[in-house]
């Protein structure tokens, strides 16, 4: 199986979608979502509808079949309209023990809602990568998939059957990852970083190499040859993509897995140094405490304590 670090970093992430209800609507109606604490999604089932940002004058028109990612949004309405006055989603959906609504007759629009939670750490790297809107349209060619996935996931919370739990979290999850491929292939003007490192195809066997293996030394020759390119032409595109160089990319990788290790495990430092890639328990430390700002140790003691502040 060829290695995939797209994947790797939604692993990374602990990427966990859920379907956590939706509304249908009739006549003029608007609903006032509060800031999401998570990344959010929408697929609009039946009818059309508005979404407004608050702050943002223009609306953004979402369509029958449309399905749209929110991260680290203000607050925003969907409504049917620009000008109705909108309700509060708490009060709306309060006492609904599986955050459905009906307002209105219900008969012009139906929608599906729900979010992606995310490892408080890791799942990071995710968010602030992601753009505030990603609107995948039902008339765009590459919405297909989306479709069908729409289609079944429908299917499973109308009409429930044996296993519909587990079915639809398995169709959320199809849909969140093929939403990011439609931005990874459909996004001309990617902002250097991680996300676009791993949807280049020219990198991905030099990021594989990394990923595969993380504590090995890896030397740039033998990244710029598995990506069929000159140390120097390699150094300069690597950079040009992903926003840091080459080896920079593999110690943050390193440290991302390290940190997870630390809050996961029981691992001793020494013990995890070894495992990535380091001489001495002193050079991973400084490489840990250079990339997130704490030594190995106090970020283990930092994490323990929010646990159990939690």
């Amino acid at each position: 199986m060829h290695s995939d670090p797209f994947s790797d970093f939604l692993r990374l992430a602990d990427a966990k979608p859920v379907v956590a209800g939706g509304f249908s609507a009739g006549g003029d109606w608007a609903i006032r979502f509060p800031k999401p604490e998570y990344l959010k999604f929408f697929a609009l089932v039946k009818g059309r509808c508005v979404l407004m940002f608050e702050g943002e004058r223009t609306p953004v028109y979402v369509e029958e079949g449309d399905v749209f990612l929110l991260s680290s949004t203000p607050s925003f309405v969907l409504a049917s309209d620009c000008i109705t006055e909108p309700v509060d989603a708490k009060a709306l959906f309060s006492g609904s023990h599986n955050k459905t609504a009906v307002i209105g007759d219900g008969k012009d629009c139906i929608q599906l809602g729900g979010h992606v939670k995310l490892d408080p750490d890791s799942g990071k790297l995710l968010a602030q990568v992601l753009p505030t809107l990603i609107h995948v349209r039902a008339s765009s060619q590459q919405a297909g998939v989306l479709s069908w996935l729409l289609e079944q996931l429908v299917r499973e919370v109308s009409q429930p059957l044996p296993g519909f739990s587990v079915v639809s979290m398995q169709l959320t999850q199809l849909m969140f990852v093929q939403i990011l491929r439609e931005y990874l292939q459909t996004t001309t003007d990617l902002p250097c970083n991680w996300l676009k490192a791993v949807s280049d195809k020219r990198l991905q066997p030099a990021l594989a190499l990394m990923h595969n293996d993380p504590a090995q030394n890896w030397q740039l020759s033998e990244l710029a040859k598995a990506a069929a390119m000159s140390r120097t032409s390699f150094a300069v595109y690597f950079k040009s993509i992903a926003g840091v160089a080459p080896l920079t990319y593999l110690t943050q990788w390193r440290m991302y897995l390290a940190g997870q290790s630390l809050r996961q495990s029981e691992l001793s430092v020494s013990t995890l140094a070894l495992q990535y890639g380091y001489a001495s328990e002193s050079a991973f430390s400084t490489a840990f405490k250079r990339i997130n700002g704490v030594s190995p140790r106090n970020y283990r003691n930092l994490k323990m304590a929010e646990l159990e502040d939690n």
